[in-house]
């Protein structure tokens, strides 16, 4: 098993680049009743600029995160890289879109993700900055314009794959351009902010039906003596080779980011295993098995108590969490229809009940008006869980 240790590597990373990826390819929460809480417990929560006013002003997220330390959070994950931008200046953003931070008025001459870590260390909460369009772009973006074949698409060329009513493309995960991108970007902010690491989600993948563009069937091409591939996109081995290659992007990303601060933990948010691999060919298992995530917060977004606890009982779950620290992403609204809190409670205590290292909320407005019920929850402070004691 591969650990990191301070400022060196228990196997040299090509070795282990090479290793990882020869075994990668081989492997195809009534009432609010408190349980009681571990000594570590991971207590976070995603801070959004969608739906949200927090990351607008440098008053607003200053206040909030003096409320989330009120309320014994420790954790923050405040979104940087969405919607096609960076919401934090980022001279790699700049020279691949030609702005660079997010045009919002709210986000202009300030850094909000100095602030982020100025305020989160200040009351020693951890800031883990979510990079959380990961490959995912809005069709019409700045970004796109400007770098359209970095673009996959369909067999039939079509490239569009709606979020909700949203028109998204996705950047091509195989194309070197779109990984140094996507390196240089995340090392960057690695390099420059005193972060406590940097979190990917689900859309650090590809949907299924993509990878028909023209650079990956010509690398498809040259592995397989000439032929194109398959026709069906959920043909297994089609889709076990595009899985690797973004598994070969994660193992890029995760020695860049090395590279820069051993101590930046790689954490990630997928959604459950079954689902990331069938729809987005994002194999973390194997990344979790292989080390290359240190920090694994698996989204349950579940109305069903039944379901949530189907969710936690899958096997890659309970071999994640004997490995690393495993929380559990539980939903507390969106927009204007906040979860029960009821709901929350007998999520976050399930989650507690089965030895979960804890869990984050998405997100930080639909906590709402509920500040001593989400108190009642987290009734002391805790610390968050040490990948160091797994």
């Amino acid at each position: 098993m591969y650990r990191w240790t301070k400022g060196r590597r228990s196997l040299g990373g090509m070795a282990l680049l090479a290793l990882g990826m020869a075994i990668a390819l081989l492997l195809r929460w009534p009432t609010v009743a408190i349980a009681q809480t571990a000594t570590a417990e991971l207590r976070g929560v995603w801070l959004t600029n969608i739906d949200s006013e927090v990351l607008f002003s440098r008053d607003s997220l200053e206040q909030a995160i003096q409320r989330l330390h009120r309320l014994n959070f420790n954790t923050l994950y405040p979104t940087v890289w969405n919607g096609g931008y960076t919401l934090y200046p980022s001279a790699v953003a700049e020279q691949a879109i030609g702005t660079a931070v997010d045009p919002y008025p709210g986000l202009q001459g300030r850094d909000m993700l100095a602030e982020a870590v100025e305020f989160g260390h200040r009351k020693g909460m951890a800031v883990i900055p979510w990079f959380e369009f990961g490959l995912m772009a809005p069709a019409e973006s700045a970004l796109v314009e400007r770098h359209p074949d970095w673009v996959t698409n369909r067999r039939d060329g079509s490239q569009i794959v709606l979020e909700g009513v949203l028109p998204r493309v996705w950047l091509n995960p195989i194309h070197p351009e779109v990984q140094q991108f996507l390196v240089d970007l995340i090392s960057d902010a690695v390099d420059r902010y005193d972060i406590d690491g940097i979190q990917l989600d689900d859309h650090f993948g590809m949907p299924f039906e993509l990878g028909y563009d023209p650079y990956t069937i010509q690398v498809y091409q040259q592995e397989h003596d000439g032929q194109l591939p398959p026709d069906d996109p959920t043909e297994p081995d089609w889709m076990r080779w595009r899985a690797n290659k973004i598994t070969g992007l994660m193992v890029k990303l995760f020695f860049a980011v090395k590279d820069k601060n051993p101590d930046c933990l790689i954490s990630l948010s997928p959604n459950p295993r079954q689902f990331s691999y069938e729809q987005y060919l994002q194999d973390w298992l194997i990344w979790e098995r292989l080390g290359y995530v240190e920090e694994l917060i698996v989204q349950i977004y579940r109305t069903s108590i039944e379901r949530f606890i189907y969710e936690l009982s899958q096997p890659d779950l309970q071999l994640a969490k004997d490995h690393i620290p495993v929380g559990v992403g539980i939903l507390t609204g969106l927009r204007a229809r906040p979860v029960a809190i009821e709901t929350i409670a007998e999520q976050v205590n399930t989650a507690r009940d089965r030895q979960f290292a804890g869990v984050s909320f998405f997100f930080y407005e639909t906590l709402g008006d509920r500040d001593d019920d989400f108190k009642a929850l987290f009734s002391e402070p805790a610390p968050r869980p040490d990948i160091a004691d797994y």
